[in-house]
């Protein structure tokens, strides 16, 4: 479904989405109204409209609902975070402090260092997996195992530059020129981004995990952003 697609469906079971309508920008009111309507169905808050969700919205009844067991626990965790920042000036948010010591880095206290891939180890880490154990985005190359193509919560890595650095977050989202990050460090938050898909340089998944197999990603989400900062 376009985001169009999706925000008329959202007006037509009653929400609210503000003078523009169904514009087809996926702006705060629409992802407000998905997160209201998912929880309303039994579905997970997270404001991206997945296959299950896609298939809530266009059903007459809402009895095929997604439930937390549907997605990888670590990625229920990441949407959890959603909008965490990092601290104004010379603050440092705790939250964010609290993505060091989860990513087995305690000694880490201010929260300007870069922390893509803290976010990513500190979420699989409460979600009882193993982390890549390091802080460079790229180390989640050789972490796991790869995959061919995208699915919902596999880590995706991309470079940054010409160098060694790059970025990392979850992937919620996926079309033909464009992958769609939930993630950390994107502009200094925890956001949902879009990336060029022909920067990617990996996907993985968990060792020992079985790998989902589930309907096509979306190819849009709503409330994604574009042209984030990664450092």
């Amino acid at each position: 479904m376009s985001v169009r697609e999706i925000q008329q469906a959202l007006i037509a079971r009653g929400y609210e989405l503000g003078a523009s309508g169904a514009d087809g920008d996926a702006g705060p009111k629409t992802v407000a109204a998905l997160r209201a309507f998912q929880k309303i169905a039994g579905l997970v808050p997270d404001g991206i409209a997945g296959p299950m969700t896609q298939k809530a919205l266009i059903a007459n009844d809402i009895s095929q609902r997604r439930t937390a067991t549907d997605q990888p626990a670590w990625l229920t965790l990441a949407a959890a975070e959603l909008g965490t920042e990092e601290g104004a000036g010379k603050k440092n948010n705790p939250k964010v402090v609290a993505y060091y010591k989860d990513a087995d880095f305690p000694g880490i206290k201010n929260d300007a260092v870069a922390w893509c891939a803290a976010f990513c180890n500190a979420m699989l880490h409460r979600a009882g997996q193993k982390t890549s154990g390091s802080l460079a985005a790229r180390s989640f190359e050789s972490w796991g195992v790869g995959l061919k193509t995208p699915v919902l919560g596999c880590i995706a890595t991309k470079k940054r530059g010409t160098g060694w650095q790059g970025h990392c977050g979850f992937v919620v989202g996926a079309n033909k020129t464009e992958v769609f990050l939930l993630g950390g460090n994107q502009s200094d938050e925890v956001s949902i981004a879009s990336f060029k898909r022909s920067e990617i340089t990996a996907y993985r998944w968990p060792s020992g995990v079985p790998i989902p197999t589930q309907p096509n990603l979306p190819t849009t989400v709503a409330g994604a952003k574009a042209g984030v900062k990664e450092s």
